[in-house]
């Protein structure tokens, strides 16, 4: 017999087991595997460059780039929160709240598309969609534009990177992607045990990646370089409390299903978040999100797509336990639901094991200190303006 057709067998053996005993197949042998992160992907029409970078660092951190100045994309993404931000909900515009749990940018430059449920096609389409967004930046091309114009370090630097003679606002979403691009981590201890490091994890990992590859499942998604199948799944997250909470939070939810164009039965009854739903209106995506990367993990609580669950082992035993009670959830989002989820009876230290295994897929974490904003200054004296009324 071949390897090819011991392979074959070893995966038969796990569909047996699969129907025998109601858990998930051993997917190590044929099925999706986990793989090193490798270099990161540069559009032909955005190309690296030092000084492009730098321009766009300066410009995550200002919250210039936006309605009342009062608000950055690291408003959101905090360095210190895992380049992301550390409640339930993102912060919003002044005034109001987000509606869903902000994602960490580290490693984002590998993502096909952006957002849960994947509505920006590249960093460069992500920035302003942030940027601009009524509960997110709420700015205004012109405004940006204008405000850009008025400090000098900065049409210095959109000449010297981009040749404009003034600063273009679709400029500063290239640089500000240029720098997300530099926000990558490669060298985890799986990484390092992918490629061949075979001490880089613990027995108690080894343990709980041989779980996440077999008994607990997690592999049928959170696979390839990423440890994301970047599909689109109903897991049966529980409704954010917030929404129940929070009157503000109430509000931008009924006017994010009122924007995106949700029909008015369902816009009266619904209590949860519609996720891939919005972008075609086709029913079998109710409640489905993108799979997230579980890299870079270990600093980006809470997680979910509303940040339902605080921890790690929150998450573990939301698996563990076939996902959310469904009394109360309206049809829609239970005719979606994966039928992935479903009890695993993981013993406590079987879940001791898995998360030891999903520390694995962080390494340090990445810190940096915000750097210091360059000035507005008048574009002319109060002598030449004079002049220029006086028509001289």
């Amino acid at each position: 017999m071949n390897l090819n057709c011991h392979r074959h067998c070893f995966f038969l053996s796990g569909l047996l087991l699969s129907g025998l005993y109601g858990l998930p197949a051993v997917f190590a042998a044929d099925g999706p595997s986990l793989q090193p992160l490798g270099a990161v992907p540069i559009p032909a029409d955005n190309p690296q460059t030092e000084a492009k970078v730098e321009l766009g660092k300066l410009l995550f951190f200002d919250p210039r780039l936006g309605g009342d100045a009062s608000i950055a994309c690291a408003g959101c993404h905090e360095p210190d929160s895992g380049w992301a931000w550390s409640d339930q909900l993102s912060r919003g515009y002044a005034g109001t709240v987000h509606w869903r749990n902000s994602q960490t940018i580290v490693n984002s430059a590998y993502y096909p598309d952006l957002f849960w449920a994947g509505s920006s096609p590249s960093l460069e389409k992500q920035a302003p969609s942030a940027a601009k967004g009524a509960v997110a930046g709420n700015g205004e091309d012109d405004l940006m534009e204008a405000r850009l114009a008025v400090i000098p370090e900065y049409r210095k630097r959109f000449r010297e990177v981009f040749g404009d003679e003034w600063p273009l606002i679709s400029n500063a979403w290239k640089a500000i992607a240029a720098f997300e691009r530099t926000l990558v981590q490669t060298d985890t201890p799986l990484d390092r045990y992918l490629r061949g490091e075979t001490a880089a994890l613990t027995d108690q990992q080894l343990k709980g990646k041989r779980l996440f590859e077999g008994k607990a499942g997690c592999i049928q998604c959170h696979n390839g370089p990423m440890a994301s199948d970047f599909k689109y799944h109903n897991i049966g997250v529980p409704p954010s409390d917030v929404w129940e909470e929070s009157g503000i939070a109430q509000v931008t939810f009924r006017y994010e299903l009122y924007a995106k164009g949700m029909p008015e039965t369902l816009y009266r009854r619904l209590k949860d978040d519609p996720g891939a739903y919005f972008r075609g209106k086709n029913s079998w995506d109710m409640g489905k999100f993108r799979t997230p990367s579980l890299r870079y993990t270990a600093y980006t609580a809470p997680y979910m797509h509303n940040g339902a669950f605080y921890t790690l082992e929150e998450v573990i035993d939301f698996y563990d336990r076939g996902g959310y009670d469904e009394q109360g959830r309206s049809n829609e989002f239970m005719e979606t639901r994966s039928s992935l989820i479903r009890p695993l009876g993981l013993s406590e230290s079987e879940k001791a094991d898995l998360l030891a295994f999903l520390e694995a897929f962080s390494g340090e974490e990445i810190g940096m200190e915000k750097p210091v904003l360059p000035e507005y200054a008048p574009r002319f004296t109060l002598d030449e303006l004079k002049s220029a009324q006086e028509g001289k």
